[in-house]
């Protein structure tokens, strides 16, 4: 009678297993944009919260996108990692700064990432206040499109 209690639980951990399993493994894409005649490759890592690992991070050609120094803070804030979809939000932050003599306030930007595991298509959809790149790329709301596709890593 034991055995036949703990049959179906156990066959269910066995086959959840996997799917536990995957939420801390890197996810790796190769990704192409294309903006204004400019295009550049480059390499997304995910790797997603887990028991031993409690901030998911998000590296962009090895570089860490959480990033504190003199000049502002960036932080990944959530990681969301589903069968269809990775969806990424990210803040950042940017002190008032002098360049070439020429002065910019603090600024901020959000941005949320979606990329479609199935078909690669990334979104990102960025929203610019006030600083340099404010005044570099424009204050705003901005979307862009991308493509991605798996790495031989997944």
């Amino acid at each position: 009678m034991l055995i036949k209690r703990l049959y179906l639980p156990l066959c269910l951990f066995f086959a959840l297993l996997p799917l536990l399993a995957q939420g801390a493994e890197p996810l790796q894409f190769d990704c192409h944009r294309t903006e204004r005649g400019y295009s550049e490759d480059y390499v997304l890592v995910v790797v997603p919260a887990s028991k031993t690992q409690l901030k998911p991070k998000v590296y962009v050609d090895g570089r860490d996108l959480d990033q504190s120094d003199a000049g502002g803070h960036q932080e990944v804030k959530s990681v969301v990692v589903t069968p269809p979809s990775i969806l990424i939000a990210i803040d950042a932050k940017f002190d008032p700064e002098t360049v070439e003599g020429v002065f910019y306030s603090a600024g901020t930007a959000a941005t949320q990432i979606t990329l479609n595991r199935t078909t690669g298509a990334l979104k990102k959809i960025e929203t610019i206040k006030g600083g340099i790149l404010g005044a570099t790329v424009g204050k705003g709301t901005k979307t862009y499109e991308e493509q991605c596709s798996p790495s031989k890593l997944n």
